[in-house]
């Protein structure tokens, strides 16, 4: 049977509790267990029989990092590999029913379409298969497993029938408690699927045509699949869902992806045990499951694991221990440092003796249908605990014997002391900001003291903007103080991009 797969990416405006490592790589482009995030998925959908090609679709602009991604795995999976760009963000329904004539063409007669943002094992032939037991031809099918009461209500609910696994109810995120069995974001479609879609489209049209407004075809256009296909189905005898007891998680947030690392270094043991490093005589002690790339210099004496990646060409120290982290290419490891629970960024350096720790984020170990949670970068004013993140493509560097605990750390300048709990940021290359948690007050400052600023409120947010103008503007809304002084600042010597405008205001 002719099949095509069709791998949801996002944008740059998508995605932001996965920031500051998406500032400058993609997210589905940033390594998890050594390799890009989305080759699991192009991985998984090569290996089934009779598919055509491969479509990534979303709404970035091409990228030299992206093509250069895309001809290295159409080479290494001898499959079609093309990127299908949106011309705004159109939803999970939108962007395939807008390029529903590339999907169908060539004759494929189903289509699988993959989030990119979660890790799995991806049972795309057993959907294949439960498909042709139940149900007709035409029938869709989602993936589903099992979460806990308490979490399920993040997630889209699936209440289906416990002897043909029809879906009979649906619900988005609801209030209440609905059912156990979650939407994994995974889905098997048939190009009947776009009838249903059109008919959204359709009701969209019709809703907006009193409407003067020049966006209305793109706002008819943003089409979610979960809310307005798959709740209108539920019940029609056409959607069912397969519910897979293998290992799933979303990729939310910068923590879930050492999760989402762990599970797939465990799987590697099955799949690909070539990945896995091995104790040999003259190596590095392993522990557990690690992933080294084969660039990476690694002393004797340094102890690895479990669930540690290592990109390439990283530098490991002599005594260095590294446990439950993502080491990202180019960064140096001093000797007898300690990362634990860390992204150690892009060409980072960590001195000797220093220590580099995080909160982990896993799911509750007593707790089998336990999912990771996507912590807000706040909670009750104060920045959660989390995992350490330093830089983003930006050298940063950690000093000789210092301490940094839960902190996201992106200068592009040496650090002179420890942190804990804080966001380090820098305005341009010289001058460092950091924004401290004082209760429910922030304190944003430079290290030159050119400007202060004092936000009082118990709800906090981390503003991400493209420009400092919309920065500027966001704070005179807010009444902030000495702005001519900050915009002076910020506008130094013209070298500022869009990733250095980060801080912390209020909503």
């Amino acid at each position: 049977m002719p099949l095509k797969a069709v791998i949801l990416i996002g944008g740059p405006q998508k995605g932001t509790r996965f920031r500051p490592l998406s500032f400058e790589v993609p997210k589905p482009l940033f390594p998890v267990a050594g390799v890009p995030m989305v080759q699991h998925h192009i991985e998984a959908c090569a290996k089934v029989p009779g598919m055509k090609e491969i479509l990534l679709m979303g709404f970035y602009q091409p990228n030299e990092a992206l093509s250069r991604f895309l001809v290295s795995a159409q080479q290494e999976f001898k499959v079609p590999i093309r990127y299908l760009q949106e011309y705004a963000a159109l939803g999970t329904g939108g962007g395939i029913y807008h390029f529903r004539d590339q999907i169908l063409s060539g004759g494929a007669e189903a289509f699988f379409v993959l989030n990119a943002d979660v890790c799995s094992e991806f049972p795309l032939q057993e959907m294949l298969e439960f498909r042709q037991q139940h149900g007709d031809m035409h029938s869709f099918v989602i993936l589903g497993t099992t979460a806990n009461r308490t979490q399920a209500l993040n997630y889209g609910c699936i209440v289906a029938n416990t002897g043909t696994q029809e879906v009979q109810h649906y619900v988005e995120k609801p209030s209440t408690f609905v059912s156990e069995i979650i939407n994994c974001g995974i889905y098997l479609f048939t190009p009947a699927i776009f009838q249903h879609i059109g008919e959204v489209f359709q009701r969209n049209q019709q809703e907006l045509a009193l409407e003067e407004s020049s966006n209305g075809w793109q706002r008819a256009e943003v089409i979610r699949l979960e809310q307005d296909v798959f709740t209108a189905l539920a019940g029609s005898g056409k959607l069912y869902v397969y519910k897979t007891d293998g290992f799933w998680s979303q990729i939310k947030s910068a923590g879930s992806a050492i999760y989402a690392s762990r599970l797939y270094l465990n799987q590697y043991s099955k799949s690909h045990p070539e990945r896995l490093a091995q104790n040999k005589p003259g190596g590095p002690v392993i522990r557990g499951n690690v992933y080294i790339h084969p660039t990476a210099s690694i002393d004797s004496t340094a102890v690895l694991g479990p669930n540690v990646s290592i990109g390439e060409g990283v530098t490991v120290g002599a005594g260095v221990r590294v446990r439950e982290s993502i080491v990202l290419h180019g960064a140096s490891l001093h000797d007898h440092t300690c990362v634990l629970n860390t992204i150690v960024g892009w060409d980072s350096t960590i001195g000797r003796w220093a220590r580099v720790e995080g909160t982990p984020s896993d799911p509750n170990p007593n707790d089998p249908y336990a999912k990771i949670d996507s912590e807000t970068l706040f909670r009750d004013g104060r920045l959660t605990p989390s995992i350490t993140i330093l830089g983003t493509l930006l050298l940063v560097t950690i000093p000789a014997e210092v301490v940094i605990l839960n902190s996201i750390v992106l200068p592009h300048k040496e650090l002179s002391r420890s942190y804990k709990n804080q966001i380090i940021l820098c305005a341009y290359a010289g001058s460092t900001c950091c924004v401290q948690g004082l209760g429910s007050n922030f304190v944003c400052f430079s290290t030159k003291g050119h400007y202060q600023h004092h936000l009082a409120t118990p709800t906090l947010h981390y503003l991400l903007s493209a420009t400092p103008w919309k920065v500027l503007a966001h704070l005179q809304d807010l009444g902030a103080l000495n702005v001519p002084v900050m915009c002076r600042q910020l506008t130094h010597r013209n070298r500022l991009r869009a990733l250095d405008f980060s801080m912390i205001v209020t909503a």
